[in-house]
């Protein structure tokens, strides 16, 4: 049996969902210490990003992520309190973005998708490097969703969330619930190809770049100012509307 000192980690609510928790058993993990370590570096090494935890307790008192850990600590981590007011206790990161905009890695074309039909400013491009995320998203106050784990770590990222699901729709839905933006939406409000908010235009204004059948039986139209994509009510529109609701519903 090794005689190397430890201490002992409790792992609250959605970190456990993190895959590195969930390999290691998850809530509880028996930490080995090996010199001079910091709270913040055990707790990345275990595979949980600062940016998802705002609450550190050792031996029930609250501490910093500069706390360097000593033999037979008992370590509480809780996430991010997005509605829950914890008062004068240390909170590690800054206040929550109460008006979120987001900025998505490459791995989640799709959700961007989905998010930007729901009326959320959410920036995507398939050739992002890590480096431009986190800059723009310090830039212009956005939360960075990603499923890559090591972008989350980096000591510049204020706000930023890992995304547990795979499927795009579950992907949707995790976000909506985690960030509480169920008051918010804003259905077809903004482009789906480039983000831009809609502007209302008259049917004079687009009636030479409809379809016979979509001249005939829309009038309600709104275009894109930057990329001059026209949208009205049709059966699409209805069909994701509809998909949109289910999804929330669940």
């Amino acid at each position: 049996m090794s005689d190397s000192p430890v201490v002992k980690f409790r792992l609250f609510a959605e970190l456990n969902d993190l895959p590195a928790v969930k390999s290691k058993g998850g809530r509880e993990i028996i930490y080995p210490i090996k010199g001079k370590t910091s709270v913040k570096d055990a707790i990345e090494s275990l595979g949980i990003p600062h940016t998802e935890v705002d609450l550190i307790l050792v031996n029930g008192t609250p501490v910093t992520f500069a706390y360097h850990l000593h033999p037979g600590d008992r370590i509480s981590v809780y996430p991010v309190f997005e509605s829950l007011d914890i008062g004068r206790v240390n909170r590690l990161r800054p206040a929550p973005l109460r008006e979120p905009k987001f900025i998505l890695d490459v791995h989640l074309g799709k959700l961007a998708r989905w998010l930007r039909i729901a009326g959320f400013d959410t920036l995507y491009r398939n050739d992002y490097h890590d480096d431009e995320i986190i800059e723009t998203a310090l830039k212009e106050g956005r939360i960075i969703l990603t499923r890559d784990l090591g972008i989350l770590k980096n000591g510049k990222v204020t706000h930023g969330y890992f995304i547990r699901e795979t499927r795009p729709e579950s992907q949707f839905s995790e976000v909506i619930r985690r960030f509480q933006l169920a008051s918010s939406l804003a259905p077809f409000s903004r482009c789906v190809v480039c983000n831009t908010p809609l502007a209302k235009v008259s049917k004079k204004e687009v009636s030479h770049l409809l379809q016979p059948l979509t001249r005939k039986f829309f009038d309600e139209f709104r275009k894109c100012p930057s990329c001059g994509k026209i949208y009205w009510k049709g059966s699409h529109y209805k069909r994701m509307h509809q998909r949109m609701m289910k999804i929330l519903e669940r």
